[in-house]
């Protein structure tokens, strides 16, 4: 046999070897998923966010082909989850997470097991809050000027539940708190469900949240004295924004759904396309019209790029506020 035969065999033997090796990948994608998706919403049941998403995931389920069962796991103003599934859960895709923006500011604030950008791979951006400031029907507080005017009274002493240190509705009212020169006693809640028992309660004098409170304001339980957004809502267009009543304090606070880092991109895909047909879905816009919502679409490269942009931002704000971790 000669040498160079020898070495035409080898090279044969070389290119039949790594077939296998090179096709591997596209044959672990396309076997996805080969069982049902979990996707964990970091909210309590029953609050605005559980809403929205358990139904996105149903509809998303007959474009992946397979069941999405949602998982509550509330805690951490929305970090627990979503910190727990990055640190835990492997990146096949069969393991996913609503990531709100408080991923973005607790880091600020406290040490976190987990980065919020390298350790998450970004699926898909999704929608966006409208965030309103609620009391009891009865409150003695008919406006959010009457409200504002009572902490004036008394600092420290007038307080308002949000759904944890952290997150939006905290932080837009102590941004509008600092603005208006008063000081509000903060009393955060594992969320939404939480919050508007606790403010049907009595046990806080308001709430500040998203729109979970929309069934309450609707049936005359609660009173909606301000909301958020740049302009007023189309459902409640009699109610003044926070920037109608002169404080420059707008947030929308978009979100998304991620997974762990390493994430195969075929995966991803996968993924975002199963939730992209259920957002485009007319009972999905249904439900966020409901919920007072807007769609906000982004590709994974695009929710990625957003969120690096946002994490340097709301340091800033952050440091602002006084709450960064000393």
């Amino acid at each position: 046999m000669t040498s160079r035969f020898k070495r035409l065999l080898l090279s044969l033997a070389a290119t039949l070897l790594a077939v296998p090796l090179f096709s591997s990948a596209p044959a672990l994608a396309q076997s996805f998923p080969a069982k049902p998706v979990t996707l964990i919403v970091p909210w309590p049941a029953g609050g605005s966010t559980d809403r929205h998403l358990r139904t996105l995931a149903e509809l998303a389920s007959k474009h992946l082909g397979q069941n999405i069962v949602v998982q509550n796991q509330p805690g951490g103003g929305g970090t627990l989850g979503p910190g727990n599934m990055a640190l835990a859960a492997k990146p096949d895709g069969y393991t996913i997470a609503q990531y709100p923006m408080g991923m973005l500011r607790i880091p600020h604030m406290q040490k976190t097991a987990w980065h919020p950008l390298n350790d998450f791979s970004f699926i898909i951006g999704v929608s966006g809050y409208t965030f309103g400031f609620v009391v009891k029907s009865d409150s003695p507080h008919k406006s959010f000027a009457e409200y504002l005017e009572a902490a004036r009274r008394a600092p420290g002493k007038i307080d308002y539940g949000s759904t944890g240190t952290g997150t939006s509705p905290h932080l837009l009212l102590e941004e509008l708190a600092a603005e208006a020169k008063l000081q509000l006693n903060h009393v955060p809640f594992k969320g939404n469900a939480d919050l508007m028992t606790a403010v049907l309660g009595g046990h806080v004098m308001a709430g500040s949240d998203a729109s979970g409170w929309d069934k309450y304001v609707d049936g005359g339980q609660m009173r909606l004295l301000a909301t958020f957004g740049e302009k007023r809502t189309k459902r409640w267009p009699s109610v003044p924004t926070a920037k109608d009543l002169g404080y420059n304090v707008i947030g929308n606070s978009p979100y998304g759904l991620v997974g762990p880092k390493g994430m195969d991109p075929a995966v991803v895909k996968a993924l975002h396309d199963a939730f992209k047909k259920a957002m485009d879905e007319p009972r999905h816009l249904e439900v966020l019209d409901q919920l007072n919502q807007d769609t906000w679409y982004k590709t994974g490269e695009e929710y990625a790029r957003w969120a690096r942009d946002t994490f340097a931002k709301d340091k800033l704000l952050i440091e602002r506020l006084g709450l960064a971790a000393k």
